[in-house]
């Protein structure tokens, strides 16, 4: 099928088979993906610089989209892509069957410059329209309609009947609208009940103007192509040896003349020659990114990699994991020690023995408990638990202690702050030296908040208790 224009008219070896054409038409519709992709895996990264990039990507996009191709047809005769296919754009004489294939064979270099789309700029314009200014347009339309109409329609075909049509009722056009509300609803009018018809003719076009080109019935692969008068040729013997000539006086340019220092330095910092120099080399990028793509996915589906790397680990003496919490074990078992030595020796339930936690924020020791002796008292006020309640850390606790001393109004917690000894606690001096009691306000945590044993967070606060059914 490739050679069907060839075979159909054999003396026409400038004409590109429909895929070729095809195939440079799917390179350039995967681009504006691509970059979006990179863009917004960026943007994770950097959102304060390229935020804004990526919300406004089409409309910078078709901006250098337009600096690129425009660059393309008036120094290599056809757009990016279709210069990394060998393709170009050329005008269509006036002429019986717009042909002069008898000049073409006698003077191509003369018939290459008289076709040439840069003798004349409206040319040019008018191929950058459908070159930028269509595919844009095609992509503002498909997504204002899957966000404005797509979900609606989805809807209302789902509800169906009444229901379907209040549904679509709220896109009415309320009473004294503004004239962006008009607007709007215009807009939303066009895309539901006209843009369908015109996207399907949009494809329709395009699938009979590529028939007719697969077949010989026409010289135009696109509609559009047919609207501006342009046809998509292969390059021949004299572009490849015009574009090698001004490829050789841009870099006589660039270089400087002779005899002047610093000229040739300053030459190749030019704007004048750093731009043309800086889009001359997007054709050895494209070629480049789609071979390292193909690597990528040649890499990662084979298993030359997994075996590559497993190799390479086979001789490494990897270092024992290291364990998380080791610190906290260690401190849980010395407690642990701690409290069966105090059984033993028989040492009053205290607090003041242990070695507090210190909060994050305020770096004061918390204030909490010990657990109890036996899980049947509660760790708050060592009495039997009534009504159980877990706290987030697993511990259990009588709901009403607590519950208090989450709020931070506990008997006991009173009682730390102040200073004062009561039935659960021992003052940390010595009784044969006992004094006043003080405060411990602004030098202790009371506890609020966190668990009475481990004085971690609890999330929610109160609501954070969870009742346990014994």
């Amino acid at each position: 099928m490739e050679f069907l224009p060839t075979l159909l008219n054999p003396l026409d070896e400038s004409k590109p088979s429909l895929f070729e054409i095809l195939s440079e038409q799917q390179l350039s519709g995967l681009i504006p993906p691509s970059l979006r992709y990179v863009l917004a895996v960026a943007t994770h990264r950097y959102p304060r610089y390229l935020l804004r990039i990526l919300n406004n990507y089409d409309e910078l996009y078709a901006l250098l989209s337009l600096i690129v191709e425009k660059y393309y047809l008036e120094n290599f005769g056809g757009g990016f892509t279709e210069n990394f296919y060998g393709l170009k754009r050329e005008k269509i004489l006036r002429l019986r069957g717009g042909e002069i294939r008898r000049a073409a064979l006698g003077v191509p270099a003369e018939v290459r410059e008289r076709l040439q789309l840069k003798n004349n700029k409206a040319d040019v314009w008018k191929n950058l329209l459908i070159m930028v200014g269509v595919p844009y347009l095609k992509r503002k339309l498909d997504e204002s309609y899957d966000i404005l109409i797509a979900p609606s329609a989805s809807l209302s075909a789902g509800l169906g009947g009444v229901e379907g049509r209040n549904f679509l009722d709220r896109d009415a056009l309320p009473p004294n609208p503004t004239i962006k509300q008009r607007i709007m609803y215009t807009y939303k009018w066009f895309l539901r009940h006209v843009y369908p018809s015109v996207n399907a003719a949009y494809y329709f076009s395009i699938l009979v103007f590529s028939l007719g080109y697969l077949f010989d019935s026409t010289k135009y692969s696109s509609p559009f192509l047919w609207m501006v008068g342009t046809r998509i040729r292969r390059m021949n013997a004299a572009d490849y040896r015009a574009i090698e000539d001004a490829s050789k006086l841009s870099i006589a340019a660039a270089a400087g003349t002779p005899g002047r220092p610093g000229q040739g330095l300053a030459g190749f910092f030019h704007p004048r020659t750093l731009w043309p120099r800086l889009l001359s080399s997007l054709r050895l990028l494209l070629p480049a990114s789609i071979f390292g793509l193909k690597f990528l996915e040649w890499w990662y589906q084979s298993d030359f990699s997994r075996q590559l790397t497993r190799k390479a680990a086979e001789g490494l003496e990897l270092p024992p994991p290291i364990i998380s919490g080791q610190g906290l074990i260690r401190r849980h078992k010395a407690e642990q020690e701690r409290v069966q030595k105090a059984k033993a020796q028989g040492i009053a339930n205290t607090s003041m023995k242990r070695e507090p936690p210190i909060s994050s924020t305020s770096y004061l020791p918390i204030f909490t408990v010990p657990p109890p002796p036996t899980s049947d008292l509660c760790p708050i006020c060592l009495h039997p638990i009534e009504t159980a309640a877990a706290c987030q850390t697993g511990y259990v606790f009588d709901f009403r202690c607590v519950f208090q001393w989450i709020e931070g109004n506990h008997a006991r917690q009173e009682a730390w702050m102040k200073g004062e000894k009561n039935d659960w606690e021992e003052d940390q001096e010595d009784s044969e030296n006992e004094k006043a009691p003080q405060s411990r306000d602004g030098k202790w945590e009371n506890g609020a908040g966190r668990c009475p044993i481990t004085g971690r967070r609890v999330l929610g606060g109160t609501g954070g208790i969870r009742r346990v059914m014994v």
